[in-house]
């Protein structure tokens, strides 16, 4: 995904099935004078330190777990949002770890937490299945979306001036930047920010929250879709901040309404 994660063909996840020859990659072993360290009985000689007086340079802070789980759930959200996990496919943890040169732990760890988000599940003894949607979940989710996105942006219509809704302009043209790119991973992720950025003025996090998961269900292909959506497709999509923005900086509400209702038709 876009998070210091990549693979040899820049594509960000190969199509790794389940069952398909991996060899998790070996992890760095502590050598014996390491494991001494860590027990304070190497000498300081033997580590190669200073014992004169000097100040010791302070040493990097190693990666944690939750750093490398974190980066491989991005690439997997990645993945998903491009089809290029394909919904209805197993994958396995040891598989996907080799092609990023992990472990297969953090990998089952991501795949564990995007189980819970709905957009996996496990089978036993094999790996994760892709969840396969179609266009009435998809219509689900834009209903849910407009009832909760709709009602909150026609409030804030009514008090939020001209000027605050100005601010959001940057983020409107990035996603015609990102909508040009013609990639889906990139304006999904652009368009996520203009979304967050708008509820952001209700001050509500749990309705942040709540619709940030609205959005990242939205985005995943559904089965017998194309696997991307067209650049046109697109950039119609980036269009509609634009023109909403231009509305509520008018305060035409009906306006507003019309446009906001619209942006969550279903796509497909």
């Amino acid at each position: 995904m876009r998070h210091g994660v990549h693979d040899s063909t820049g594509t960000g996840i190969p199509d790794l099935r389940a069952g398909a020859a991996a060899r998790v990659p070996a992890q760095a072993q502590a050598l014996p004078a390491d494991r001494g360290r860590e027990r304070g009985a190497v000498p300081p000689g033997v580590r190669g330190e200073h014992t004169h007086g000097e100040r010791p340079i302070p040493q990097p802070r190693p990666v944690q777990r939750a750093s490398v789980r974190g980066q491989i759930l991005d690439a997997l959200r990645t993945a998903l949002v491009t089809g290029e996990l394909a919904p209805g496919e197993v994958y396995s943890a040891p598989a996907l770890g080799e092609r990023f040169g992990v472990s297969a732990t953090p990998v089952r760890e991501a795949m564990q937490r995007l189980a819970l988000e709905g957009a996996v599940e496990v089978v036993p003894n094999r790996g994760f299945r892709v969840v396969e949607r179609g266009a009435r979940e998809l219509a689900e989710l834009a209903e849910v979306r407009a009832l909760i996105e709709v009602p909150v942006v026609l409030r804030l219509a009514r008090t939020v001036p001209a000027e605050r809704w100005a601010e959001l302009w940057p983020l409107a043209e990035d996603t015609v930047r990102a909508a040009s790119s013609g990639c889906r991973a990139t304006y999904a992720e652009s368009d996520r920010v203009f979304h967050r950025a708008v509820l952001s003025l209700s001050g509500n996090e749990q309705l942040m929250q709540i619709a940030e998961d609205l959005h990242r269900r939205s985005q995943w292909p559904l089965v017998g879709g194309p696997a991307r959506r067209q650049r046109a497709d697109l950039l119609a999509d980036a269009a509609q901040h634009t023109a909403l923005l231009e509305a509520l900086i008018a305060h035409d509400l009906p306006t507003a309404q019309t446009l906001t209702t619209a942006h969550f038709a279903p796509t497909t």
